[in-house]
């Protein structure tokens, strides 16, 4: 189900330090590896074009900066100037880099000028996946590929006694939190839909045992207070539930799916 106005999850970021949150998953043991994985995936060749959509704070620029070396470029674009602002400091030492304001649903680049594209995690909150996927296809030369990541957050599973709430707390983040909720699985029929053919799929689960290392990536407790003051979810209930996690054993983890794929020449 798409979500219509701005997910509560995404005004928290707005809120509480988006360059934080976005750099603790990068910083965190299964983010380090996915985007290590991801990175592989794109296959980028010293010379190439490689632009990263929604790409953030700019976690992932000096990386592919590293890879495209003297005679590429690495174009980073994002629609928040905060995060933008954070980026470009992160990469002002990198000539081959630049940082671009702009929706991604209209990007500000020429068709088939580009040799490759990541996004990470973004999908899941923009207005129209679709569009963005077409974006890129348009922008994409023949020989292009895409390489995308994004969580099924209905795969979200948090360990309590207390199994019922632990659903109906993964429910809600489904149905009211993320506009894009189950857009992990989507993934390879709308790459297709977007004139793209899928190279490869690969499922990864992010897991934490440490309910201050998850809740800086989950923000389940901030998720929670915005479900209390809304009506979503139960006050005392929550307040247990939020208590328990963060005193006793903790396990959870996370689905997200990786997928490639090229232009289609059909």
């Amino acid at each position: 189900m798409t979500k219509t106005g701005e997910p509560q999850y995404r005004r928290w970021l707005d809120v509480a330090a988006p360059s934080d949150y976005l750099r603790n998953i990068a910083d965190s043991p299964t983010g380090k590896g996915y985007k290590t994985f991801a990175k592989s995936l794109l296959k980028i060749e010293p010379g190439t074009v490689v632009v990263d959509l929604g790409c953030g704070a700019g976690v992932d620029l000096p990386g592919y900066a590293q890879a495209v070396g003297p005679t590429g470029k690495v174009i980073g674009i994002d629609h928040d100037q905060n995060l933008l602002d954070d980026a470009d400091k992160r990469t002002s030492h990198l000539p081959t880099v630049s940082v671009t304001t702009a929706d991604i649903h209209r990007l500000p680049l020429a068709a088939g000028s580009v040799d490759r594209i990541h996004i990470d995690r973004v999908l899941q909150h923009v207005q129209s996946p679709a569009t963005v996927l077409s974006e890129a296809a348009r922008t994409l030369h023949s020989e292009g590929q895409i390489v995308c990541v994004e969580p099924d957050w209905a795969t979200l599973v948090i360990d309590h006694p207390d199994v019922a709430f632990s659903d109906s707390y993964t429910q809600h983040v489904v149905d009211q939190v993320i506009r894009n909720a189950t857009i992990g699985r989507a993934l390879p029929r709308m790459l297709g839909e977007a004139g793209f053919s899928v190279d490869t799929i690969v499922p990864v689960t992010a897991q934490w045992t440490d309910a201050v290392e998850a809740d800086q990536v989950l923000g389940f407790r901030d998720v929670c207070k915005h479900a209390v003051a809304n009506g979503a979810l139960p006050a005392a209930r929550t307040r247990n539930w939020i208590e328990d996690l963060m005193v006793g054993p903790f396990f959870s983890s996370l689905s997200l799916f990786i997928v490639t794929a090229h232009v289609s020449k059909v």
